[in-house]
């Protein structure tokens, strides 16, 4: 806890350097601006506002739950044509080929999901689980992110998220493919229940726990307050969980995400996103090595205005932090789940 030292990071086959005292020295560098507290319900000028119109001309509907449209500004289009062929080994190119939704989560922009109920909430995840199936079925990879927070570059305050479909596996796809094989041609079981179970024994990274379900600072989390979110039993994608693992699973999101908004008492900022066994293709493959889970990546450090740069040695060299994650999990687990507001 008070010497720096490197964990080993097996999804992604990486070290991080901790050096838990450097959390001590005084800073003098930037601030952020906390988010705001007076974001209007409805605003016809907000684009993800039921009854706005969009950048596209298109006027949204008078949604009351979930609304899914595709994105005006996609970064992954269906028809994109072959790229050249290359003269050169060191110049390459391949097809790059999707689509890319929107989802907002209500109507109401004032609203965050540690904020809404958990029917609500529910019903978010049944809608991930509807389009990871419906994307799924063609293409091999269905990425669910949700940047949440303008420091997160969350260009509209409305609670939303994002599904990109692509016909390539990302490189995280590939790395985490990778690590997961390895270890389950070793050790014969697979990576992440292996790990929840040693995570739900030891306990001293542990935030919050059900029946179906745990969230933990992970051993070799590189984030401040980083954490993942792990079914306790096998699970390959978000569309094999039962009724109950789903009720489960709004449960346990609440509670992690209100610890998150307690901790600095601000809406607390964040990038998330489900990693699950690949899609398309790969539904007729053995993926018996994947293990369903989510990454939290909240970039606040020390206050609702100081954030952790990932600059410099980070770029350079590999991952630091600040503090340890077993202190980073004792202070979010010793957080009430009664929202501040």
């Amino acid at each position: 806890a008070e010497h720096q030292h490197s964990r080993y990071n097996p999804l992604r086959d990486e070290w991080v350097l901790v050096s838990a005292h450097r959390v001590k020295r005084p800073w003098q560098g930037q601030l952020e601006k906390p988010p705001p507290e007076d974001v209007p319900r409805w605003d016809p000028n907000n684009p993800l506002c039921p009854g706005a119109t969009r950048a596209n001309g298109e006027v949204n509907p008078q949604y009351e739950g979930t609304f899914v449209f595709p994105n005006d500004f996609p970064a992954l289009q269906p028809d994109a044509p072959e790229p050249d062929d290359s003269d050169h080994p060191l110049f390459r190119a391949a097809p790059a080929r999707g689509v890319c939704k929107v989802m907002c989560f209500h109507p109401w922009s004032d609203l965050t999901l540690p904020l809404m109920s958990l029917a609500e909430i529910r019903a978010v995840i049944d809608a991930w689980a509807e389009l990871a199936t419906e994307l799924g079925a063609s293409y091999p990879w269905v990425q669910i992110f949700e940047n949440k927070g303008a420091m997160m570059g969350c260009s509209n305050p409305h609670p939303h998220c994002q599904v990109w479909a692509s016909s390539f596996l990302p490189n995280e796809a590939r790395l985490e493919d990778r690590t997961q094989r390895q270890h389950l041609s070793q050790h014969g079981v697979p990576m992440l229940l292996e790990y929840a179970e040693q995570e739900a024994h030891r306990k001293e990274r542990l935030v919050v726990e059900n029946a179906d379900w745990l969230v933990v600072v992970p051993y070799w989390a590189t984030w401040p307050y980083q954490t993942l979110l792990l079914p306790r039993r096998h699970v390959c994608r978000l569309q094999d969980l039962t009724e109950g693992e789903r009720d489960s699973l709004a449960s346990i999101m609440k509670r992690l995400l209100i610890k998150y908004d307690n901790l600095f008492e601000i809406s607390f900022p964040y990038s998330m996103g489900w990693h699950g066994a690949p899609t398309g293709p790969h539904l007729e493959e053995d993926c018996r090595h994947w293990q369903l889970h989510a990454h939290y990546y909240p970039p606040l450090l020390r206050s609702a205005t100081v954030r952790k740069f990932m600059v410099g040695y980070e770029m350079l060299a590999q991952a630091q932090r600040d503090l340890t994650p077993e202190q980073a999990a004792e202070r979010l687990r010793s957080l009430p789940e009664v929202h501040y507001k």
